[in-house]
């Protein structure tokens, strides 16, 4: 099949052109290609405002000229047994309209045939230690997997530049690796995480939800904001300030998000204030209050995080942690008390059927100086 152009119905729509095999990507590609200005975002589809959010990113960096690819492949290799690889969403054309809108150039969706032409591979990109954590440790060979059919899609889509979404910051990280030493000529780049208005982070995953499941699920990011407040509490920082326009990568008809001055989406309610963020996380925000206690500042930002999921296991239905982590986002080893820098805060978590995770990133002052 030759690639074809995919239209949006009504003249002067956008469009986009769909390759379902290597062969017509290749075609594709070729003509059109820009030397460095070539960027690629890799999707297992089902995409949504987070997606677009990479693409327009991605759109920005190569400018008019550049040419943006957009892969959708639900990537069996990073499945394991009893995960949701058969019912995982498949929207191929409501996937071909957010990407044209969003100003990609090709959709490239080819086959498990394609992409694995040997069938399942003997050889793959093993994530080392750094795959053997968190994400690793409750999803054992996920990562590998995931190196594998980034490094083989890299390879067929030979981009300059690839955006990734920093939601999957474990992910985000084990690719940077991967890139640096194996020497692969391509810059990586994080996007920031989008949100709806309550504070989910978007994930495809999140149609799964019942309406008490979702209700349920709010207090992964009210867990994450309760340990960013506590440290810009005990820190003397503000609070990151909200802005009123939507995110960029969302329609003009979402849900508006808040995005703060360091680049990260939030939501705009207050975390202790929120239903759901009840008296224990308040009085682990007081205990915050500079000169209010003595406890080293990652410590706090974990006791805060974890009041909020501690009040959500008692939900109906509960929410089952999984793990809350304070890491290094360098190799994702844990922040110690003495800790300064940048670091992760992630969770994951189980509602019903549904795995969800998330993360925000936090900054981490020297000792005796303050922000």
């Amino acid at each position: 099949m030759s690639p074809r152009r995919w239209s949006e119905a009504g003249a002067g729509g956008p469009d986009v052109e769909l390759c379902t095999s290597v062969r017509d990507y290749d075609e594709a590609l070729t003509p059109h290609a820009t030397p460095g200005r070539t960027a690629v975002v890799m999707t297992m589809g089902a995409l949504h405002a987070g997606h677009a959010s990479l693409i327009r990113a991605a759109r920005a960096r190569v400018g008019d000229e550049g040419l943006v690819t957009v892969t959708v492949f639900v990537n069996p290799l990073q499945f394991g047994a009893g995960e949701d690889l058969d019912r995982y969403p498949r929207t191929l054309e409501a996937d071909l309209e957010l990407a044209a809108e969003a100003g990609a150039d090709i959709v490239l969706a080819p086959p498990v045939r394609d992409v694995y032409p040997g069938g399942e591979p003997e050889v793959r990109v093993t994530a080392g230690p750094m795959g053997e954590r968190y994400e690793g440790a409750s999803r054992p060979g996920h990562f590998d997997g995931v190196l594998t059919v980034v490094a083989k899609l890299l390879h067929l889509t030979r981009p300059d530049v690839a955006f990734f979404g920093e939601k999957d910051a474990q992910q985000l990280a084990v690719i940077r690796r991967m890139v640096t030493d194996l020497n692969f000529p391509v810059r990586v780049v994080g996007a920031p995480t989008v949100r709806e208005a309550d504070g989910l982070a978007l994930s495809s995953r999140n149609r799964y939800l019942a309406p008490a499941e979702r209700t349920t699920a709010l207090a992964l990011s009210r867990a994450l904001f309760a340990g960013r407040d506590a440290l810009a509490t005990a820190s003397g920082a503000p609070t990151p300030a909200a802005a009123t326009d939507p995110a960029p990568s969302a329609p003009a008809d979402a849900p508006a998000v808040d995005v703060t001055a360091t680049g990260v989406a939030t939501a705009d309610a207050s975390t202790v204030d929120a239903p759901g963020a009840g008296a224990p996380a308040r009085a682990v925000l007081a205990d915050a209050a500079p000169g209010a206690t003595g406890t080293p500042l990652p410590r706090l930002v974990r006791e805060a995080a974890r009041a909020v999921l501690a009040e959500a296991a008692d939900h109906d239905p509960p929410l089952v942690l999984d793990y809350l982590a304070l890491v290094d986002p360098a190799d994702f080893t844990e922040a110690g008390d003495d800790f300064t820098g940048e670091a992760v805060l992630a969770v994951a978590a189980r509602v019903g059927a549904t795995r969800l995770i998330d993360n925000v990133r936090l900054e981490f002052p020297q000792r005796g100086v303050r922000p």
